[in-house]
């Protein structure tokens, strides 16, 4: 590392801002080496803590009982969800739709932690894309399980085109791309009841989940929420 603790990896302009990735040692704990990604320069996401985004996938994959599972991941960030994903044997292929070229050359070119692990990944698709366009467009295949993690949360989007997909008709529009018995999983950093309630009134069966961690750099408790949705 440089003497500053902080190197920065990628600095790029991107439709939704200035899109930078950087890494460091943790001064408060020498050795520990984290990647960050920051958007308009404001923190998005870090290696540091993945807890939350793993658990989107891992949380999902157990509300199936199937096998040959078919999943889609909205929104690549450091690849942490696609890979839980690839843990389970009853996967047999994910596809993860990314908004922004930079972040999909970012794990091509192992800059990331997990690129290595990732780019040998035969059951492994990644696309360019809009993933709400996608879900709100026409169904050319069906998927078990959907994952997003795109947004701050369903009241704080990256991009105001996000906007329909947490609706009552938006997430009826994502219900058409599930197979029988799959599961829709939403990744949050905040609560929201508008989103529980829309989700609600398309699904049978929907649950919430807190996922609480101990975030050292700051010395605080903070919770992320999964949003669960089936049937």
């Amino acid at each position: 590392m440089s003497n500053s603790n902080l190197e920065i990896l990628a600095y790029e302009l991107s439709p939704l801002g200035p899109l930078c990735l950087r890494r460091r040692e943790l001064l408060s704990q020498p050795g520990t080496i984290v990647t960050e990604v920051t958007l308009n320069h404001e923190f998005l996401m870090s290696s540091l803590y993945t807890d939350s985004e793993r658990e989107l996938a891992s949380t999902a994959l157990q509300m199936h009982s199937g096998n040959n599972l078919r999943v889609l991941v909205g929104g690549l960030g450091l690849g942490y969800t696609a890979r839980e994903a690839l843990l389970s044997n009853r996967v047999a292929r994910v596809e993860v739709v990314e908004l922004l070229p930079q972040v999909i050359d970012w794990l091509a070119t192992g800059l990331v932690p997990l690129s290595a692990e990732l780019n040998n990944q035969q059951r492994l698709v990644i696309t360019q894309g809009d993933i709400y366009r996608r879900l709100e467009g026409p169904v050319d295949k069906l998927f078990d399980v959907i994952l997003i993690d795109v947004d701050h949360s369903p009241d704080e989007r990256l991009d105001d085109k996000s906007h329909g997909f947490y609706t009552t008709e938006g997430l009826m529009a994502a219900r058409r791309h599930l197979a029988a018995d799959g599961v829709l999983a939403v990744w949050s950093y905040a609560e929201s009841s508008p989103f529980a309630d829309a989700l609600h009134s398309v699904f049978k069966q929907v649950d919430v989940k807190p996922v609480t961690y101990d975030n050292h750099l700051i010395d605080e408790q903070l919770t992320d929420w999964l949003f669960f949705a089936r049937g």
